[in-house]
């Protein structure tokens, strides 16, 4: 067996070959492109006859050169940066870093220490397309969050009437199509109901148009604090910027939304997992996109709950024992497991009665939430590790409790 450690970067990589008792067989710095990737196979080649022999330790779990190295049938283990950093610390006292140290590193990690990583997983091109949908939807939305959050900050300002029309959601296409016309106070005292109402319309609206409409403007026509005409303009300007991006980034979400739809329902475990409740469309296609479809990754439901973050770290030394929440997790997989809990308690009766009784013994309900998300993803492994959909009195037999 050979240890490789290749540590990535824009412009160049390193690479570094170790044999098993830790002998530096051979190193060098190759390009990204296609002959570096030459370079790199023809440097793992010099000291190994077969692609089994190979084991690579690298700092990134995707890409053009993850492909590259997993197609050549190498061992790959996508080492955690800050697994990788805490065996730095091990060897390493003065603080000293390089991409050659950082080379050598991965390589005595996968040679001393690859039983306690996991090694790449097996994702087919199906749910590694569906991740990458997922991710790029889920950053819009995330992105899309912010700059709501900062018009709402600059409406305080300047415009509060703009809230009491339209409350927290100033992303909706009620609030974008109105505030387009009239960003600031004074050309919103100015628009009719006539023009109230055809901005609605031409943003979709089609229910109850003309009592919304005139809500909107009895609101905008409401007494309120007033900025200087120069400094209510300059922030208008400002405000109409954000107006655009956000209309722009609700196009973006919804047709990403739709070629999410088209990739995730032609997964084969799109119908398991959109049997389980509270996992519509996006989400669903997230935790699947997150979770990967490799049938060996997680060799039991705890594994899948710990990469998750749902499952909580028990710190014990001595007399002392505290469980707490992960901290070190998948964020995007973690946020995806909490939305589906709170989502599945309109829609599941066993997961209400499970949230309901952790709330009665003094959980909060971001605790109770992440412990409900906890037992879902169990729920699910076992769906998917059966091949079943989910049935309600399987997942929740009656709940008892216990004096």
């Amino acid at each position: 067996m050979i240890f490789v450690g290749v540590d990535w970067a824009e412009a160049h990589n390193d690479v570094l070959v170790m044999d098993e008792g830790g002998a530096v067989l051979g190193r060098g710095r190759f390009g990204v492109g296609v002959e570096g990737l030459a370079q790199l196979h023809g440097l793992v080649a010099d000291h190994a006859a077969e692609p089994a022999e190979v084991v690579v330790g690298i700092e990134i779990d995707r890409g053009l050169l993850v492909d590259a190295l997993a197609g050549a049938g190498y061992q790959v283990y996508a080492v955690n940066p800050l697994a990788a950093s805490r065996y730095r610390d091990r060897h390493t006292t003065s603080g000293a870093k390089s991409d050659a140290s950082d080379a050598k590193l991965l390589a005595d990690l996968v040679r001393t220490d690859a039983h306690n990583h996991r090694p790449l997983a097996g994702d087919s091109d199906e749910a590694s397309a569906i991740r990458v949908l997922a991710r790029a939807h889920q950053g819009l939305v995330w992105m899309r969050a912010r700059q709501a959050n900062g018009l709402r900050s600059a409406l305080r300002d300047y415009f509060p009437g703009a809230l009491s029309a339209f409350g927290t959601d100033l992303a909706s296409p009620d609030a974008l199509a109105v505030l387009a016309i009239a960003p600031t106070p004074e050309r919103a005292r100015a628009l009719s109901r006539a023009k109230v109402a055809g901005a609605l319309r031409r943003a979709g609206r089609e229910r109850n148009l003309e009592r919304r409409a005139a809500e909107i403007q009895e609101a905008l026509r409401a007494e309120q604090p007033q900025a200087a005409d120069v400094v209510a303009d300059a922030f208008g300007a400002a405000a109409a910027a954000r107006v655009a991006v956000l209309v722009s980034l609700n196009q973006q979400i919804a047709a990403l939304e739709v070629a999410l739809a088209e990739r995730f329902d032609r997964h084969p475990d799109a119908e398991i997992l959109r049997s389980l409740p509270g996992l519509g469309l996006v989400l669903g296609a997230r935790v699947l996109g997150e979770f990967g479809d490799d049938p060996n990754r997680y060799g039991d439901a705890r594994g899948r709950k710990a990469y998750a973050g749902t499952a909580p770290i028990t710190k014990a030394s001595g007399r002392s024992l505290v469980v707490l929440a992960r901290i070190a997790r998948n964020r995007r997989l973690a946020d995806a497991c909490e939305r589906w809990a709170f989502c599945s308690l309109t829609s599941s009766t066993g997961a209400r009665r499970y949230y309901d009784l952790l709330r009665a013994r003094g959980k909060t309900h971001s605790q109770a939430t992440r412990q409900l998300a906890n037992r879902w993803v169990g729920i699910l492994h076992a769906c998917l590790e059966r091949r079943q959909a989910y049935r309600e009195e399987v997942a929740w037999p009656a709940l008892r409790l216990v004096a």
